[in-house]
């Protein structure tokens, strides 16, 4: 099976994906809570900036040394990366892609055949890279979620590559 998903069609930049690397992204969501709360959108930037002033105001006021919370919080966050269940938004990958201005549709290409949906919506898919810590190989390298969580119990499965039509 292979783990690299590529991202083809009518986009200006084709991309590959690899879900093995997206335990170290930013962007990663904990799927065990994110269909049980509110969502707003968040403008990355400004959560960038928020973090580092924090980040500047807690060294300002402790000094540059690590007090012994920040020994926890690293430990606590290792062993949630380690056990917990993940995703990563679809969004800003394919708005990297750019795709062309007349594409309508995005493919699934699965093990099992094609999946259609509109190109609209398509910014909304959760893509789910890792189960209880351990990555999704048997029916994966991905399975897609839908934002909302209605397909949670029934993601789209063996995803082999993604097409922009």
């Amino acid at each position: 099976m292979s783990e690299i998903i590529l991202l083809t069609g009518s986009v200006k930049y084709p991309i590959t994906l690899d879900p093995g690397v997206w335990i170290f992204d930013d962007r990663r969501i904990d799927l065990t809570t994110y269909f049980h709360e509110d969502h707003e959108e968040k403008n990355e930037l400004e959560e960038y900036t928020k973090a580092i002033s924090k980040h500047w105001d807690r060294e300002i006021r402790e000094g540059a040394i690590y007090p012994p919370t920040l020994k926890t919080e690293k430990k606590y966050e290792k062993e949630k990366v380690l056990t917990g269940t993940f995703g990563v938004p679809f969004k800003p990958f394919l708005a990297n892609a750019e795709p062309d201005s007349n594409a309508k549709l995005l493919v699934i290409q699965t093990t099992d055949g094609e999946v259609e949906m509109p190109l609209t919506n398509a910014s909304d898919l959760i893509f789910k890279f890792s189960d209880n810590g351990k990555p999704l190989k048997e029916d994966g390298p991905i399975h897609i979620l839908y934002k909302d969580g209605s397909n949670q119990e029934n993601p789209i499965k063996n995803v082999r590559a993604l097409s922009v039509r």
